[in-house]
């Protein structure tokens, strides 16, 4: 073969490993296996189309999610690029030196968090430590827990009429957690429609945060305090309060009453099921499922949804969601980035805007929301969703999950 030749070939085969790893840039997103992280890999097509950049995603059922992990994080495993962890992993993502910071990457590149998210998510989800001005995530899925409850039952005249003999008000969506604990007394055990019911589903697991994103709901409605506001690390009389005891105790009475035979390890997906399959009257669950629970062929169209009851006149919601981090042992860190920027961009705060939805207002739907401002939220949502389908999706979809979740998926919850 004469050099020229040679010479061409070399050429042409260097071209063309080229353009296989052009096209094969890609990044892998780590997260939990739910109907959100299908919302993200939906709306990264239009990040590929504009970079070139394929975005994979690792989804982890819930049950092993944090195990598998940190376990792949401990042995600085390089699996994933962009990992949507758990709010609470924020501290030892950081400490432990598992996330790279992104306070510079944030400032050069004029991601402004104060200026463009919520104020809750960004303490939630972004700083270590808490509060301060250092960056380890971009807020990524806002959630907050709330109830399903079954619109069908509760309508039944038979069932209304005996409510209201024994209780002395309307059967309806409760408004305070003594309330709930009544309409679960009241289900329990009941036949309805020849099938055996319980009162409720809520959050017992041991394992994870499962029992923790329970009980917080009471604690916070009953006054309870971590520490002492004026002096860190100063719990006595605030965390092991008189509240705080009472609204344990309150918790347990719940379980004791109105929960289903052996639920003592349950949580959100034991809960999902327990609904899905007609075994309870009310369900405690995170926003984000709410959507699939909507289209259920069983239950979908005889569902309602209630936010957290009160107590004494104040009422409280345990806050979930997730930032989106970079992993320090990452190969692809700048493609990551790019991910990361395209992420924070404003387009679709623009959208939202022009259909009628107030993005900090809309954010603070994770806290307390009564029904009318929970039913024009479903409406705006509706609009919003309308707007992406309707061609004003062909602007790159690029922000945080705070909007997906909290105006895509969550508030769709209310419609009826």
């Amino acid at each position: 073969m004469s050099r020229s030749k040679l010479a061409s070939l070399v050429v042409a085969l260097g071209l063309s490993v080229s353009a296989v790893q052009a096209q094969e840039k890609s990044i892998t997103v780590g997260w939990a296996a739910w109907d959100p992280a299908n919302a993200l890999i939906e709306l990264s097509k239009d990040f590929t189309r504009e970079t070139g950049i394929a975005v994979r995603g690792e989804f982890i059922p819930w049950p092993t999610f944090q195990e598998k992990i940190f376990t792949e994080l401990n042995a600085k495993g390089s699996t994933y690029d962009v990992l949507i962890g758990d709010s609470q992993w924020i501290g030892a993502g950081a400490t432990y030196g598992h996330y790279i910071e992104l306070t510079d990457f944030f400032k050069s590149n004029k991601i402004d968090l104060e200026k463009d998210f919520a104020p809750l998510p960004v303490f939630a989800y972004s700083t270590w430590p808490k509060g301060s001005k250092r960056y380890w995530a971009l807020p990524a899925e806002g959630d907050g827990l709330a109830f399903t409850y079954r619109k069908d039952w509760f309508e039944r005249a038979d069932l209304k009429a005996e409510f209201k003999k024994q209780h002395q008000y309307d059967l309806a969506p409760p408004k305070t957690w003594e309330q709930l604990r009544d309409i679960g007394k009241f289900f329990q055990g009941r036949t309805i429609d020849g099938k055996k019911v319980y009162g409720m589903a809520i959050n017992t697991k041991r394992a994870g945060d499962g029992i923790t994103m329970g009980v917080t709901n009471t604690l916070y409605t009953w006054g309870t305090q971590y520490e002492n506001p004026k002096k860190a690390y100063d719990l006595d009389g605030y965390f092991n309060s008189k509240a705080a005891a009472e609204a344990l105790d309150f918790y347990k009475t719940l379980y004791d009453c109105c929960t289903p035979p052996g639920w003592g390890d349950a949580y959100m997906q034991e809960n999902l099921d327990a609904y899905t399959s007609g075994q309870v009257a009310m369900a405690m669950n995170w926003y984000a499922f709410f959507p699939g629970i909507s289209k259920h062929p069983a239950v979908g169209k005889v569902t309602g949804y209630f936010s957290m009851p009160s107590h004494d006149g104040k009422s409280s919601a345990t806050l979930g969601g997730q930032g989106m981090s970079i992993v320090k042992y990452s190969k692809k860190q700048d493609l990551a980035k790019e991910y990361l920027k395209w992420f924070a961009r404003p387009e679709v705060q623009k959208i939202a805007g022009e259909a009628g939805i107030d993005m900090r207002r809309a954010t603070q739907a994770a806290a307390m929301l009564d029904g009318a401002q929970l039913t024009e939220l479903a409406a705006q949502a509706r609009q919003l969703e309308q707007s992406l389908a309707g061609g004003q999706s062909s602007i790159t979809v690029s922000t945080t999950l705070i909007i997906i979740a909290l105006l895509v998926l969550i508030l769709i919850i209310v419609a009826v």
